[in-house]
C-alpha cells in the first residue's frame, strides 16, 4: 500500500521500498526562481488532491565537477523549479516519537543536491531514525552579496527546512524535539554556522559535523565586492533587479568564470582578506557575517556558549586535502621548491613543514602539503569546537581508500555513515569493509538516539578521538598532537 501524509502544502504520496517509506521532492518553500531567487524563502504554495512524492525533485542551478572529481563522485543537475526541497525515510509513517536526522550536503557551497545514492537514508531508517535530506539554494544563487537581496539565503533555506522538519516530521513517525542535524564538508560548515545562529537555536536537538569548519565565513564588505565583480563580469548593474532578470545558465556562466579567477589569482586586494583567507582560494560564495544570522566567526562563536552548546559529533578524515591534490593533478607541482611559497597562501608559516616532515619520512612535498592543509582546515576547528563543548565526541576516519594516492581523503567517510558502500567504489575501491561501515553507521544511530556514539566525550584534559579503521578502530589520546600544536603556532588567521 502506497503510504499518504498530509504535510504543509497538502497530501503526498510516496512508496515502499525494503520495508521503508520513501517519500521524495517533497517542496519546504516556495520556487525561487527569477526575482525570487534573490529573496528569503517564501511559504509553499498548496496543491489541490494527493501530490505524488516517487521522484527526485529538481536542484539548484550548478555545473558539473571537473572531470577527475567527477570520475570520483559523479555530479548533480535535475531541472526544475521546486528545487527547495526534501526527501524523507521513514520506518513508519504511523509511529510516534522516533529520532530524527536531517542531513546538509557538501559541495563547496556551489555544487551538490540531496538526490545522491550515497545520501539515501532508507539505511538510517531501516534502524529506526527518521531521516530527511534537504537541498538549499547554492553558489550566488545563496551567497552572492547583492544590494537589495538578504546575504545568506542558502543558510536562510537551511534554517526554512528544519522549521518544516519541525512542523510536519510528525506526519512521518519522527519526534520533532529529537532532531539531529548533520552534514559533510560545506554541509559540515552549514551545520557549524548554524550552531552559531540565533534564528537555528531550538530547531534541533544534536548537531554532527563531517570534515568540515567554522572559520567559513566572509566579512560582508569583501562579499559585496565579489558579488559586485560579478555583475560586472556579467555586464550587469550590481543589484537585484538586474540579477533577477539572470537565466541560470548565465548567472551560472558568470559563477564558474569569477571562481576560476579566484583559484587562478587569489589576490587579498582584489578579492578581500576573508574571501581568500577563509575561503581557501577556492570558495568564493559562501557565507556571510552579517551580525544576524552569522553573528561572527562559528568557532569563535561556539566557543563561547559553554553549557549552552549543542551536543556535538564532529570530526575530520586523516588525509582530507588529498582529494583536492592528487586527482587534479595539483601534487605534480608542489616540491621543496614551491612548498615554502603555497603555504602563506594558506595563511601559514612555512617552517610547520619541518615538524610535519620529521613525522613522515620519505614523504613527497605534496604528501606534507596535503598533511598540513587537511588539519589547518578541518582538524583545527573540530578540535577547538570540540574542546569548547562539554558534550563533544570527536573522531578521526583513518582507513584508506583502495584508489591510488587517495588514502582517507575527503568524502570518503560518507558510504560508511550511510551504510552506502555499493555505491561509492570509484572512490573506495572495489573491496571497501563492510565491518567498519557496520561500526560507523552504529555509531551514527546512536548518537541520533541517545547522544553517546560509543566512546567517551572529547576534553580539553583527555583529547580522546575515535579513530576509524579496519581491520581494528581505537580510541586515541591527542593523535598527532604535536603536529596540531606546531600548526597553531602557524596559523595567521584573519579577523572579521
Amino acid at each position: 500500500m502506497e503510504p499518504i501524509v498530509t504535510v504543509t502544502g497538502g497530501r503526498v504520496r510516496g512508496f515502499v521500498r525494503d520495508g521503508v517509506s520513501v517519500f521524495l521532492g517533497i517542496p519546504y518553500a516556495a520556487a525561487p526562481v527569477g526575482p525570487a531567487r534573490w529573496q528569503l524563502p517564501q511559504p509553499v504554495p498548496a496543491w489541490d488532491g494527493v501530490r505524488a512524492a516517487t521522484e527526485f525533485g529538481g536542484t539548484c542551478a550548478q555545473s558539473p565537477y571537473p572531470a577527475p572529481i567527477h570520475a570520483l563522485i559523479g555530479s548533480d543537475g535535475i531541472p526544475g523549479d521546486e528545487y527547495l526541497n526534501v526527501n524523507v525515510w521513514t520506518p513508519d509513517p504511523g509511529a510516534a516519537g522516533l529520532p530524527v536526522l536531517v542531513w546538509i550536503h557538501g559541495g563547496a557551497f556551489s555544487r551538490g543536491s540531496n538526490a545522491r545514492p550515497i545520501y539515501d537514508g532508507g539505511t538510517f531508517a531501516r534502524d529506526g531514525v527518521v531521516t530527511v535530506a534537504i537541498n538549499y539554494r547554492l553558489g550566488a544563487s545563496g551567497f552572492a552579496a547583492v544590494p537589495g537581496a538578504p546575504h545568506n539565503r542558502g543558510l536562510h533555506d537551511q534554517i526554512a527546512a528544519l522549521r518544516w522538519v519541525r512542523e510536519n516530521i510528525a506526519a512521518f513517525g519522527g519526534n520533532p524535539d529529537d532532531v539531529t542535524v548533520f552534514g559533510e564538508s560545506a554541509g559540515g560548515m552549514s551545520v557549524a554556522t548554524l550552531l552559531a545562529a540565533p534564528p537555528a537555536r531550538g530547531l534541533f536537538r544534536r548537531a554532527v559535523v563531517q570534515s568540515g569548519n567554522g572559520s567559513a565565513v566572509c566579512e560582508a564588505g569583501d562579499a559585496e565586492r565579489f558579488g559586485g565583480l560579478l555583475a560586472e563580469r556579467l555586464g550587469l548593474e550590481a543589484g537585484a533587479a538586474a540579477f533577477g532578470e539572470l537565466t541560470p545558465a548565465r548567472l551560472i556562466e558568470g559563477q564558474n568564470a569569477i571562481a576560476l579567477d579566484l583559484m587562478l589569482n587569489p589576490d587579498p586586494a582584489r578579492w578581500g582578506a576573508s574571501i581568500v583567507a577563509n575561503g581557501l582560494g577556492i570558495l568564493g560564495f559562501f557565507p556571510v557575517v552579517d551580525g544576524e544570522l552569522v553573528p561572527d566567526r562559528p568557532v569563535d562563536v561556539v566557543a563561547a556558549q559553554g553549557d549552552s552548546a549543542v551536543p556535538l559529533l564532529i570530526g575530520w578524515n586523516t588525509d582530507e586535502f588529498r582529494f583536492f591534490t592528487f586527482p587534479t593533478g595539483l601534487a605534480a607541482g608542489i616540491t621543496d621548491e614551491t612548498l615554502p611559497l603555497l603555504l602563506p597562501r594558506y595563511g601559514l608559516d612555512p617552517a610547520v613543514a619541518d615538524d610535519y616532515r620529521a613525522n613522515r619520512p620519505g614523504a613527497s612535498a605534496a604528501d606534507v602539503f596535503a598533511a598540513i592543509i587537511t588539519d589547518a582546515v578541518f582538524r583545527d576547528d573540530a578540535t577547538r569546537m570540540a574542546e569548547a563543548n562539554p558534550d563533544a565526541h570527536a573522531y578521526e576516519f583513518a582507513w584508506r581508500s583502495g584508489v591510488a594516492d587517495l588514502g582517507a581523503c575527503h568524502v570518503l567517510e560518507i558510504p560508511f555513515v550511510f551504510d552506502r558502500l555499493a555505491a561509492a567504489h570509484d572512490l573506495t575501491g572495489p573491496t571497501p569493509p563492510q565491518a567498519l561501515a557496520d561500526e560507523v553507521h552504529a555509531a551514527w544511530v546512536a548518537f541520533a538516539t541517545h547522544g553517546d556514539p560509543g566512546w567517551p566525550r572529547y576534553t580539553p584534559d583527555t583529547r580522546l578521538v575515535r579513530t576509524f579503521d579496519f581491520p581494528e578502530s581505537r580510541t586515541v589520546a591527542d593523535p598527532r598532537g604535536d603536529e596540531l600544536a606546531a600548526l597553531r603556532k602557524a596559523h595567521m588567521r584573519v579577523n572579521l
